[in-house]
């Protein structure tokens, strides 16, 4: 059988019929039955250091129950909300509780927002969502784009693209936001300083957020460009009278989306993350802002709620990519045979 090494992603599409279907099949079930193993660790794990990192917070969580920080309640009232809310038992009992109200889907009432947690998760879940998968493609299209205009265009073009990833992977989102919002929403007046609405309002948000992201997945893409222009099938490709343009996007950008592919996941989470800080600057509503408004009302319940949000995402995301990884590269689904 032909070795995976010795032919391209675009060649494998025609290979792959001979192999067996069964064979297949059993190798991708394997493989998500894997992730899925490994996800349902993940949200455990994150969970568990949530609930840790929330009780080791200085303060007193009954006080969210209570009228919230600065409200300075009685300790008859915070001794009656800790019972009511199961806060006066030892933290492992608290654990365990809290563990049994997730598996049955519960995951508790959040006093800062004054109703449950997955109505809050539900209100917020769709601009942030927006935001993520747009500044997601977003910073695929640069990353691809960057990449086939300056890979191998000669020594300056292709060291002023290698130069510039570098760049934005390592600008901080926050300095990036305020230099954005200097020059295209105060200076020049192009789109709205915060709060904006719509694809217009959405601009700013998302290249604060996708510029950096391009920069990480830029890197790993020209390298792989770079050796995929290498391998023999390339050579193959020219010989059979195949443009550039041709050989690029037929055969030499498939193989090279591949490390990409597998950081998406990684990058989706980043991108979760930086919604944090986007959302507060830009006053955009989404989990980001509902996050730091339940770390700074210590709403335990809240901030336990989205976090676990952010890792079913995360675990979904990753099991996602690797089966996108297979059928970008059908070379791996002989990997198995």
């Amino acid at each position: 059988m032909t070795t995976p090494d010795l032919v391209s992603p675009a060649q494998a599409d025609d290979l792959a019929p001979a192999l067996g279907a069964g064979a297949r099949r059993r190798h991708r079930f394997g493989r998500v039955l894997q992730d899925v193993v490994g996800g349902v660790i993940v949200l455990w794990g994150a969970a568990t250091l949530t609930f840790l990192a929330v009780h080791l917070m200085p303060g007193n969580p009954a006080v969210a129950y209570a009228g919230g920080v600065g409200s300075h309640p009685s300790k008859a009232l915070l001794a009656a909300v800790s019972k009511k809310y199961g806060l006066d038992h030892p933290v492992i009992v608290q654990y365990f509780i809290y563990l049994g109200n997730l598996l049955h889907g519960d995951l508790g009432y959040s006093a800062s927002q004054q109703m449950p947690v997955a109505s809050v998760i539900k209100l917020n879940v769709a601009p942030t969502a927006e935001l993520t998968l747009g500044s997601l493609l977003l910073a695929w299209l640069l990353a691809v784009v960057w990449s086939l205009l300056t890979v191998r265009r000669g020594r300056i073009i292709s060291s002023i693209g290698s130069g510039l990833e570098i760049l934005t992977a390592a600008v901080p989102q926050y300095w990036l936001g305020i230099i954005l919002l200097e020059v295209f929403a105060f200076h020049l007046g192009i789109f709205p300083a915060t709060g904006g609405t719509g694809l217009v309002g959405l601009v700013l948000p998302s290249l604060t957020l996708a510029i950096p992201i391009a920069g990480f997945l830029g890197q790993v893409t020209r390298e792989e460009f770079e050796s995929a222009l290498e391998q023999p099938y390339i050579t193959s490709a020219r010989a059979r009278g195949m443009g550039d343009w041709g050989v690029r996007l037929r055969h030499a950008l498939r193989h090279a989306v591949l490390p990409g592919v597998t950081l998406s996941g990684w990058a989706l989470g980043s991108l979760i993350s930086g919604a944090v800080i986007v959302e507060s600057l830009f006053s955009r509503n989404g989990l980001g802002n509902v996050l730091l408004q339940g770390v700074t009302q210590q709403d335990m319940p809240l901030t336990i709620g989205v976090v676990l949000i952010v890792a079913v995402v995360y675990v979904v995301a990753t099991i996602a990519v690797d089966i996108l990884y297979q059928l970008v590269d059908p070379r791996l689904r002989s990997a198995g045979q």
